[in-house]
């Protein structure tokens, strides 16, 4: 039987008082900026909420746009400067504030700097307590025409039979339609700006679903798809990259297929005189001159001696692996995904390098029991994901290394495995960060950690 509800007249307030009524999505608020949050974004404080700004700076007054608002925190962008900051410099790119891509470029490449610095420091004081004993130079490189890989969105309308081809937007999944993108390489530029009119001109553009782009020994395009493309689809796809000098892939279900590549594609290590093959979906560095440097650094930091067995965590195709096989007796090198472990070894023996092992271990576990690891190391470099090496780094002082590189592409993670690495009796002796990305607050690091 149901019971009848009474009204009793009683008005219940819930605990805590009055809550203040949200802020509603593309409200106007003029704002006061007090400072930079680590990934770029204004922070002001209004009213009892925290407001994060894109595209405002530091010192600055400004009129944003509410665009998510839950609890204290709103997410805003600038909608217009009231009194600039004297940091502040016109993004020398078009479509800055449409493209999700470079958040940064309304500030100078010195300022980007010192912001990344900033943010590695305050990480590694908050989360571990730590500071380095020394700060090495921020490693740096062209702030544009950097980038020798990129993705780009392909979406077909149905409604409007309309092919859209560019990057994503600014906090949306909306594509913006670029022919010209400063960051790319040059030979990645030339390419990009004639792509959208050949996908656009395919019988069946529907069946697209992105597109990548690589430039290394040689210039590749990938095109995935979600259906089968028509012989005559390919054709023009094979015509495109003949006329750029650059190799055809597909992907359909499985893994990415060559379809004109003649010769070989990957990417020079020339100090090292290597040459490490490389395909579509592997990871690379995106930055090939920072990259070099990077590899120069953890080289000089690590100092492996001839007589010294180093380990390699997070190996990928080799990219430190093989320049540290030139210097000490032997590398051990482990990577999660078997296919690259295979690859990496492959690239060993492509380059008559004899001294590195490769393994596939899961390396969200301990090392605990591996074969490879009972000898021991002198040194040990990691170069994880941004997940970090929470696990690994749980026992490495067992392994009996004197010296250890990380490697970082997210100071928070590289924070809280510093912390664990203290405590196991490592000193933070050099920490730095690696301008990988310049134009974009995505902070990458260095650190060396040495026992005594």
């Amino acid at each position: 039987m149901s019971k009848k509800k009474t009204n009793s007249g009683l008005r219940f307030q819930p605990a805590g008082g009055n809550r203040s009524p949200q802020v509603p999505v593309g409200k106007k608020q003029r704002l006061v900026i007090e400072r930079l949050s680590g990934d770029g974004r204004g922070i002001a404080f209004h009213e009892g909420r925290t407001w994060f700004v894109t595209g405002a700076l530091a010192g600055e007054e400004v009129e944003s746009r509410v665009l998510n608002a839950r609890g204290k925190v709103v997410e805003a962008r600038l909608e217009r400067v009231l009194q600039a900051s004297p940091e502040r410099r016109e993004a020398p790119c078009k479509y800055y504030g449409q493209c999700g891509g470079c958040n940064l470029q309304h500030l100078p490449h010195e300022a980007q700097l010192a912001l990344k610095q900033r943010t590695l420091a305050e990480q590694l004081q908050r989360v571990a307590g730590v500071q380095p004993e020394q700060w090495a130079a921020p490693l740096t490189g062209a702030a544009f025409g950097y980038r020798r890989r990129a993705r780009v969105a392909v979406r077909w309308d149905p409604k409007t039979r309309q092919l859209a081809v560019g990057f994503r937007a600014q906090a949306s999944q909306d594509i913006v339609a670029i022919d010209d993108c400063l960051v790319l390489v040059q030979p990645l530029q030339s390419i990009l700006r004639h792509l959208p009119t050949v996908l656009r001109s395919l019988a069946k553009p529907q069946a697209l679903g992105h597109v990548e782009l690589f430039s290394g020994t040689a210039e590749a395009v990938l095109v995935r798809h979600v259906a089968p493309l028509p012989a005559e689809d390919v054709a023009r796809l094979q015509a495109f990259c003949a006329e750029a000098s650059a190799q055809l892939w597909l992907q359909g279900e499985g893994e990415p297929q060559p379809v004109d590549a003649t010769g070989p594609l990957g990417f020079d290590l020339a100090p090292w005189q290597l040459q490490l093959a490389w395909r579509p979906g592997d990871f690379v560095q995106v930055n090939a001159q920072v990259n070099t440097a990077m590899i120069e650094q953890a080289l000089a930091w690590l100092a492996p001696q001839p007589e010294e067995r180093v380990l390699d965590l997070f190996c990928g195709l080799g990219n430190f692996a093989l320049p540290l096989a030139r210097h000490a007796r032997e590398v051990v090198a482990v990577e999660g995904v078997q296919a690259m472990v295979d690859r990496a070894a492959a690239n060993a023996r492509s380059n008559d390098v004899h001294n590195a092992q490769f393994f596939q271990a899961d390396l969200s576990q301990p090392l605990t029991g591996m074969e490879w690891a009972a000898e021991g190391f002198s040194a040990v470099l990691l170069d994880p994901p941004r997940d970090g090496a929470w696990e690994v780094v749980q026992g490495i002082a067992r392994l009996g290394a004197k010296r250890l590189v990380y490697v970082s592409c997210n100071p928070a993670t590289l924070a809280r495995d510093a912390q664990v690495l203290v405590g196991q009796g490592y000193r933070l002796t050099r920490a730095g960060i690696l301008d990988m990305f310049p134009q974009t607050a995505h902070v990458e690091a260095m650190a060396l950690f040495e026992v005594g």
